[in-house]
């Protein structure tokens, strides 16, 4: 590992300058309001939500742990990155009804579509998990990242950037983060890319790096018959997970619903879905190009989550590396203050307003903040329980949240497409499904002292993709058989939030919000998904 120099610390600076800057201006222009703290006044346009999609989605979790999977012999894992078309179902499926029903959160909606009870535990449920997932990781990998690009040891890297990001996050809400995720997402895909293309470079070529990694290494195509990635499994399981992500989580949801109206949101969700094509490229490449660095004798890395930080360090020049390190500081904050901002947006909309309801705007702006604070001392504190993190951090995060995805996943898309599905039978789901999750990952932890034979090794041992697949299927079945084996929900309350009950007038304002342009674009991009899942073939 090469030391940041001079140059290097010039870049960095002059980054955050800009970022300061960026944060003061907006902190100076908000309102003390719920709508303008938790969702930057409903006024962000379309090039500002796509850049904040994938900013938000793009933390350090996935620079360390992508670049991981490419160094790892984990390309299957690619898959997960090349879900541009399920961003697409984001803005042509989803966002219209969240629009139409007028919510905050994702909990809230559920409480439209359903009632209060699905609202409750989606809100409690997704701020543990992002604790468990996306809080926990983050902090971990940005660790990682900051003690190896600037030398400095691990929990002074960690506590500095979470505290850092806690602050801007606090004060500005969410217009300061969807503005400063806008200059962090161009940042890290001109610092990346310029990796990639020296990168291979470096290595002689693409050619010459598939002869020292062997074509084979680049198939992310298994044997359905493969341990670890086969290939049904994968392809439904990341699905599951990709629509649990992308559609209905808070964390990504909410930069959809910062825009002006339904046509900027939808434009969004497609250059959100467009930048989305870029980390395989950006991230895994890297991964294999360090891996065939390492294979020739000229790159020594000790596990592959330490990849892309080496590679960079070793490659680039003098001042781009500082750029680069400044761009995976942006990944590691655009995601911390993402989450900080989800959590605290969960917390005061649907607990604590629920809790008083005649509790004054100011009021509620000041417990958001409140609740960023505590969610940033837990994350502080969860860092040495996720030091003891064993292998592919990218797999980890993955297989959590493939046992988290099933149910809620099952719960809107037949809310949205069934209108026979009721409240009694999102609630059971919802319930049985978070307690078989949670059973699953005990299960997982504890396996080797469980008897081999048994149904419940089975089950903690059970492939995590086969896992997923069988899992989602078991909650469709659940929600189906409770809901009509219980009373229909009433046509009032379903008006506007299914397929079925769309009024006329909501259909026609709908198809005024698109034009061939939206489509065409659309089109593009599933062409180009399709194109790369072929070209990763191992041939």
């Amino acid at each position: 590992m090469q030391t940041l120099d001079t140059f290097d610390w010039v870049a960095i600076s002059i980054y955050f300058l800009i970022l300061l800057g960026i944060a003061l201006w907006v902190i100076r222009k908000k309102e003390n309001n719920t709508e303008d703290y938790f969702l930057a006044g409903r006024n962000v346009g379309w090039f500002v939500v796509g850049a904040s999609i994938f900013a938000s989605n793009i933390g350090s979790e996935h620079v360390v742990g992508l670049a991981g999977a490419g160094a790892g012999d984990r390309l299957p894992m690619l898959i997960y990155e090349i879900q541009a078309w399920v961003v697409l179902i984001l803005g042509w499926v989803f966002l219209p009804f969240y629009a139409r029903a007028g919510v905050f959160t994702m909990p809230e909606f559920l409480e439209k579509r359903f009632d209060a009870r699905a609202r409750w535990i989606l809100s409690v449920f997704s701020i543990v998990a992002y604790v468990l997932t996306k809080i926990s990781v983050t902090i971990y990998a940005g660790g990682i990242v900051v003690s190896a690009l600037l030398g400095i040891d691990f929990w002074t890297g960690a506590i500095a950037t979470v505290v850092l990001t806690g602050i801007y996050t606090v004060l500005g809400g969410m217009r300061a983060v969807v503005y400063t995720e806008t200059l962090q997402a161009v940042i890290l895909v001109i610092g990346a890319a310029a990796l990639t293309f020296i990168g291979l470079d470096h290595v002689g070529g693409w050619e010459s790096m598939k002869e020292t990694v062997t074509p084979e290494y680049l198939n992310m195509w298994r044997a359905a018959s493969d341990p670890d990635f086969p290939w049904p499994p994968l392809l439904i399981a990341s699905t599951i997970t990709g629509i649990w992500y992308w559609c209905t989580d808070q964390y990504i949801v909410q930069r959809a619903l910062t825009a002006k109206n339904i046509k900027e949101g939808r434009r969004g969700t497609i250059f959100g879905a467009l930048l989305k094509l870029l980390p395989v490229f950006l991230f895994l490449i890297p991964g294999v190009i360090a891996l065939t660095l390492k294979m020739r004798g000229e790159l020594q890395w000790d596990s592959p989550d330490q990849a892309f930080p080496v590679l960079m360090s070793n490659l680039l020049p003098s001042g781009l590396r500082g750029l680069v390190a400044a761009g995976l500081l942006a990944a590691l904050m655009s995601s911390l203050a993402s989450v900080f901002n989800s959590c605290s947006t969960l917390f005061t909309v649907d607990i604590y307003k629920k809790l008083r309801p005649n509790a004054p705007e100011k009021k509620l702006v000041r417990t958001g903040q409140i609740a960023t604070v505590i969610v940033v001392i837990i994350g502080i504190i969860w860092i040495p329980i996720m030091a003891n993190i064993s292998g592919v951090l990218y797999e980890y995060l993955q297989s959590v949240q493939s046992y988290i995805a099933p149910p809620i996943t099952a719960v809107f898309l037949l809310g949205i497409f069934h209108k026979r599905i009721n409240a009694q039978g999102a609630f059971v789901t919802m319930v049985v499904g978070f307690i078989v999750g949670a059973v699953r990952i005990v299960l997982e932890l504890v396996k080797d002292s469980l008897n081999p034979d048994s149904f419940w090794f089975l089950l903690g041992d059970m492939n995590f993709l086969s896992f997923a697949s069988w899992f989602f299927l078991f909650c469709i079945i659940l929600i189906l058989v409770v809901s009509y084996a219980t009373a229909p929900p009433s046509e009032e309350k379903l008006k506007n939030l299914t397929y079925a009950t769309i009024s006329e007038e909501e259909r026609k304002d709908n198809k005024n919000s698109y034009n061939w342009k939206d489509i065409v674009i659309s089109t593009i991009i599933i062409a180009i998904v399709v194109y790369v899942m072929i070209w990763f073939n191992g041939k």
